[in-house]
């Protein structure tokens, strides 16, 4: 309590940036745990395995049998989660059999209580990634979203999931699943190979880099004899181990670093791993990622789908479908989104 003629010491500047801070970190968490209790989430059905399944010990996390899931786990995009999460198990004939990881920030592993009140048989295990690890490292991209911390948590997998995980299915949080993902899981890698993922080598990869880096031979050269093509890396079938014996987290981040003195890419996490990876993975069937249903990184228009069979549909892009249906002005595509959507509207009915 102020007493009159009572000396009142205040911080000194630098201590009262820090502790105005410190306290915008916390409101803003609060308000996140806050909003996240008011969206209630409805109970998922509980998934079985087929009499063909092997038997896994359901606290096993390591077991080789098992499909290995990776997701990032946020606040954004926790509702898209949730709804990639009830479309691997439905459509999996060993949904028991399904381990999944979940990598979050140190603020955000609340949000796992969420993801274990709606699937509360579901076998996962949180894991905190140090944002401060790649925070100084990030280059300013055209989206916001793709300048999250989070969103380069991919880059540290094989460091962050135990050692006794040897090979991830890693998946972003705004696509779903209409197929097995046993049968993604099993791609081949090949001898060597790191990783697995639809590859479409009729798009331009120049285009992801600036003329600064094609200008200097001894960058340009990177991709010489590689036959490099683009592939997104919201859907990858990763080898662990081969990532760690070759120390992939370090070849990627020494891009990074060079990027933070001399721009050579655009978009965010991407050129990192085209960088190292394009031109030396195994090739996965492109109905395991129709992507782009987002639209593009303005304007994220409505778009159809490719060509083809469909066994994943990945609203990559600006739009996101969830968002769409809730300011009611949903693509056609989203409808393929909605029976998924786990969240309890005022005026659901639970059967």
């Amino acid at each position: 309590m102020f007493k009159p003629g009572r000396k009142v010491t205040l911080p000194s500047p630098p201590h009262l940036l820090l502790s105005l801070l410190l306290l915008s970190i916390i409101i803003i968490n609060a308000t996140a745990a806050a909003t996240v209790n008011t969206k209630r989430f409805r109970e998922a059905p509980q998934f079985y395995n087929s009499p063909t399944c092997p038997s896994i010990s359901t606290k096993d996390m390591c077991s080789q049998q098992a499909v290995h899931v990776a997701m990032t786990l946020d606040f954004p995009y926790l509702r898209g989660t949730m709804a990639a999460i009830l479309s691997i198990l439905q459509h999996s004939s060993c949904p028991e059999n399904t381990r999944f990881h979940f990598i979050s920030s140190p603020s955000s592993t609340y949000l796992h209580e969420t993801i274990t009140s709606s699937f509360p048989y579901l076998r996962s295990q949180i894991h905190p990634f140090d944002t401060n690890s790649v925070s100084g490292l990030i280059s300013t991209s055209i989206r916001s979203a793709l300048d999250s911390p989070l969103n380069y948590a991919r880059n540290y997998l094989a460091n962050i999931i135990p050692p006794c995980v040897r090979k991830a299915v890693y998946l972003d949080s705004d696509l779903v699943l209409v197929d097995d993902i046993a049968m993604l899981a099993a791609t081949p890698l090949g001898t060597g190979t790191v990783l697995a993922a639809p590859e479409y080598c009729n798009a331009n990869i120049t285009s992801y880099f600036t003329p600064t880096f094609w200008a200097n031979p001894s960058l340009s050269l990177t991709f010489s004899g590689r036959n490099a093509c683009y592939f997104n890396t919201g859907v990858m079938i990763i080898d662990l181990e081969r990532w760690r014996e070759g120390d992939y987290t370090t070849k990627i981040v020494e891009w990074m670093e060079l990027q933070k003195r001399m721009r050579i890419y655009e978009l965010g996490s991407l050129p990192p791993f085209l960088l190292v990876f394009a031109g030396n993975i195994a090739a996965v069937d492109h109905k395991w990622n129709q992507h782009g249903l987002g639209g593009d990184n303005y304007r994220g228009l409505c778009r159809d789908l490719h060509p083809g069979p469909v066994s994943l549909l990945h609203w990559s892009g600006k739009g996101k479908p969830w968002v769409r249906l809730d300011e009611n002005r949903p693509c056609p595509l989203d409808a393929l989104w909605a029976p998924y959507d786990l969240l309890q509207t005022p005026f659901a009915i639970d059967f």
